[in-house]
């Protein structure tokens, strides 16, 4: 099989770009690397696609090597014909390919078998071929069989034994399978019912207690829920065809007219509702599963990235607060580099006098350094804390702002090996309040810190295969790091494992040399670095940024590769790399009026690297996500109590999922909009009109008080 012609058509690419694309990542290149600085190569691949290549080819990788396999474990039996071989090596996926082996694979003892250990095989096969005849007489063949030896005492013994035979055979066809198969999923139904003995509790199953809906329609999220349903043992899930259009299937192929008919027709019901009907349903409840845990997983990924690439709260002095009810409320400072000041426990939900105490507290904090925000975590007890900040902030008349900050993950990073390292003398408990604060100052760089799938901004994400998440994930981590940068000489071993052909080991060195011999002042240092070689240098040199390097080139994306290039572009208008830094304004209204194509064809470059380079020059040191909208920060909270059907709004989106998405409008749990109420046009998904961090306005459709719901429109 042509991998890269299968891949081509499959993806809409060019075959050249495919080829191009699988050279580069079998060469050892990151996708991050490729996708930015090896445009001309794949005709501008973005990482999506790039990623997409990867995971086809390693699904294409896998089947051809499981039908090699598949055909010499036939042919080990002497059964491999050319025409076998010929279906094996035309099937394009793997379920084919399992079908078609079926028949030759190694069973355990079955019905089946052990009639051919009676010798009832010739029977069988009689049966199967002889039905048409008329003067056909099954009993009296079946007495030719009759043997005390081995065990086949009654013809009726040995018809039997020859359908259990038959309705094997009947089973093992591939092309039958593959037929039940598709019809199954056009016509059958996923029904869930209530396990007995919790048919009366009160659960967040009771949807499913009666519930029935098409396969071919049943959206993934769905799928997630009641297979956690049936998990917890809440409810018991099948799935239902009509047994007479599957039974028709099987007796166009098998069952004619004559006297052998009634024997094969019911052995090809036997086949049906034994082997068939169980094995196709265990099928399709995977397949349904896989699907919707790629929805999961992907409706996860596109969450964490919009999280991870929330624009950063620059020199601000952030107070930290992580809310708690007996345990209290931890309290840290840190100034605009994240640097810890201060730390504390306020306990203002103990009663009035803690209460007064832990405003008083806050008070001496925020003047003593000058606190411009507080970042409140949004776990248990976050919105009584809101309200004491509130409260402190309309006596005092501060210009304090507060915002909710997710805390998911917070206490799994506490605990940390990594949180030990940096906070030793503190308690686990009074680490979390300094992670809070610095996601507001910089998430990407905080929440790299974390397990990715911690960071809870999904749909069922704990339902699913923990690898292929963290496969996932850890792309989308890697993706947003490159995207942005890193500071060499600020960042983590955390963050700087995600750069692009770091691995942990070699970010760990990094920062130990940067530790015993200072600052980096060149990109080219890093060879230095234990473990670093030259390939590894050339996928991580263009993505880390030296905003105080000796080159003001090593602040920017520009690969050390074109560095050459770039001094070239700038010699053009009359400058040089010095003057990024002393004569920004006039180096961009030069470059501006320079022509991508046309100096690519003067230097013998490629245009999508000329095109990069020029917006690299005229933006140093950018970072992207400050083109995004800034936090929404509030002055004073809203209770239920103030909501009124009608009222609009603004607010924080803090999750999307496959039906909706919840909003954050300062109560104490997300509103939800749900996908029919995102938007005036018809979309396919939420994503389609939303993303995590989004400000939108909002209108109340519904408070429901009792259950703490509100329901929301964008549709204002």
């Amino acid at each position: 099989m042509e991998f890269t012609q299968v891949i081509a058509k499959e993806l809409g690419l060019k075959i050249t770009q495919v080829k191009e694309a699988v050279n580069l990542l079998d060469g050892g290149n990151t996708i991050p690397f490729i996708a930015r600085y090896r445009k001309e190569a794949t005709g501008e691949l973005d990482e999506n696609v790039l990623r997409d290549i990867v995971e086809r080819l390693d699904y294409l990788r896998r089947l051809d090597q499981r039908k090699t396999e598949v055909v010499r474990l036939i042919d080990e039996q002497g059964k491999l014909t050319e025409e076998l071989s010929a279906q094996i090596t035309a099937a394009t996926v793997l379920q084919d390919v399992e079908d078609l082996y079926r028949p030759y694979k190694q069973k355990r003892r079955t019905r089946a078998t052990i009639a051919k250990e009676k010798g009832l095989e010739p029977l069988a096969t009689w049966l199967l071929t002889q039905y048409s005849g008329v003067r056909a007489n099954p009993q009296a063949e079946a007495e030719r069989y009759i043997n005390a030896e081995l065990d086949v005492n009654s013809t009726e013994e040995a018809l039997s034994g020859a359908m259990d035979i038959i309705a094997e055979t009947i089973a093992d066809d591939a092309i039958l399978r593959k037929r039940i198969r598709e019809e199954t999923l056009r016509i059958a139904d996923v029904v869930a019912s209530a396990v007995a003995k919790k048919a009366q509790e009160r659960s967040s199953f009771e949807m499913y207690y009666d519930y029935k809906e098409p396969v071919r329609k049943i959206p993934p999220h769905r799928i997630l829920a009641l297979n956690r349903g049936e998990k917890e043992e809440f409810l018991s899930v099948k799935i239902e065809a009509p047994l007479e259009t599957l039974e028709r299937i099987i007796e166009r192929l098998y069952v004619k007219t004559g006297p052998c008919a009634p024997f094969v027709q019911k052995a090809a019901l036997d086949a049906y509702k034994r082997l068939i009907e169980p094995s196709i349903e265990r099928e399709i409840r995977a397949e349904l599963s896989a699907q919707a845990e790629e929805q999961a997983i992907k409706v996860f990924a596109a969450n964490l990235r919009q999280l991870l690439l929330q624009p950063p709260v620059r020199g601000k002095m952030v107070l930290g607060l992580d809310p708690g009810f007996r345990t209290g409320c931890k309290w840290a400072v840190v100034d605009e580099t994240g640097k810890l000041l201060k730390v504390g426990v306020i306990y203002p939900h103990t009663g009035k006098n803690k209460r007064e105490e832990a405003k008083d507290i806050l008070r001496k904090a925020i003047a003593e350094f000058d606190a411009n925000i507080i970042a409140i975590g949004n776990g248990t007890a976050s919105r009584e804390t809101e309200e004491v900040v509130a409260e402190m902030i309309r006596e005092d008349g501060l210009a304090t702002e507060f915002i909710l900050v997710s805390e998911a993950g917070a206490s799994v990073y506490s605990a940390s090996k990594l949180a030990g390292e940096e906070f030793p003398e503190f308690d686990l408990s009074l680490r979390s309040a300094v992670s809070i604060a610095r996601r507001l100052q910089d998430p990407l760089a905080e929440l790299v810190k974390i397990e990715p799938k911690a960071v809870g901004v999904g749909q069922y994400q704990h339902d699913v295969q923990p690898k292929r998440l963290e496969e996932s994930l850890h792309g989308v981590v890697e993706s947003c790091v490159n995207v942005v940068g890193v500071d060499l000489n600020t960042a983590s071993a955390s963050l700087l494992q995600y750069v692009a052909g770091l691995k942990p080991a070699v970010a760990k060195n990094i920062v130990t040399w940067r530790d015993e011999h200072g600052k980096f002042s060149r990109r080219d240092q890093l060879k230095k670095i234990p473990r670093l070689g030259a390939q590894t240098y050339i996928q991580c040199a263009g993505f880390i940024r030296l905003p105080d390097g000796v080159n003001p080139l090593e602040n920017t994306p520009v690969h050390p590769e074109s560095y050459s290039l770039a001094e070239d572009i700038l010699k053009k208008v009359g400058n040089t790399p010095g003057d990024l830094r002393n004569h920004l304004a006039e180096v961009r209204k030069k470059l501006a009026l320079l022509v991508p194509e046309e100096l690519a064809e003067e230097f013998g470059a490629g245009v999508p690297t000329v095109r990069d380079i020029l917006d690299a020059l005229q933006r140093p040191g950018r970072d992207p996500r400050e083109d995004l909208p800034r936090p929404l920060l509030r002055r004073d909270v809203t209770h239920m109590e103030d909501l009124n059907e009608g009222m609009v709004l603004e607010g924080t989106v803090r999750n999307v999922v496959d039906f909706g998405a919840f909003v954050d409008i300062g109560v104490k749990h997300d509103g939800l909009v749900h996908i029919s109420q995102l938007s005036d046009k018809f979309i396919k998904h939420p994503m389609e009109a939303v993303a995590v961090g989004d400000i939108v306005k909002v209108r109340v459709l519904g408070i429901d008080k009792a259950r703490e719901r509100v329901s929301l429109s964008m549709r204002v």
